[in-house]
């Protein structure tokens, strides 16, 4: 017999609220315990609630207290793996600034390589000094690439 899907919502009732608090208290445990077992890794749980004065620690204060400091020790010495959000917002806005700056070059060379077919077809160059001097150093560098590449494919064949 399958168990009935648990309607995750606020149980009302003050009594089934406290009966199933200590059941899935108790599971909770038990799934860290067979973590830490299972995984080898060192983990605790720290469960407080408005039914108990205290708070339940497993697997002892001071073994929680070990695995807590452990892991603050290890955000001081890899800080670059721990990020909060607004660093790593902050990455991602640097990385995209990045590749929009690549973009914009690419479409600016693609703009000029353009202009350059135009000419070819008849219509007049840009009268701008500093894109006539664009122009021609993307002139010069593709015929640079296109003398080494036919350097390169020459070395190959002999």
């Amino acid at each position: 017999m399958t168990r009935q899907k648990v309607k995750l919502a606020y149980i009302s009732d003050l009594t089934a609220r406290k009966s199933t608090y200590k059941k899935r208290k108790k599971g909770i445990i038990k799934k860290v315990s067979e973590l830490t077992i299972l995984c080898g890794i060192s983990a605790c749980a720290i469960i407080s609630s408005p039914f108990e004065a205290k708070a339940e620690i497993w697997p002892d204060p001071e073994g929680a207290k070990k695995v807590i400091e452990k892991y603050l020790d290890a955000s001081v010495i890899d800080e670059s793996k721990n990020v909060n959000q607004e660093s790593f917002l902050m990455q991602r806005i640097g990385r995209a600034q990045e590749q929009l700056k690549k973009l914009r070059q690419e479409n600016e060379e693609k703009e000029k390589i353009l202009s350059i077919f135009r000419y070819m077809q008849g219509e007049d160059l840009p009268t701008d000094i500093q894109e006539l001097k664009q122009l021609k150093n993307l002139i010069q560098n593709t015929m640079k690439e296109t003398k080494n590449k036919m350097d390169d494919l020459n070395s190959e064949s002999v």
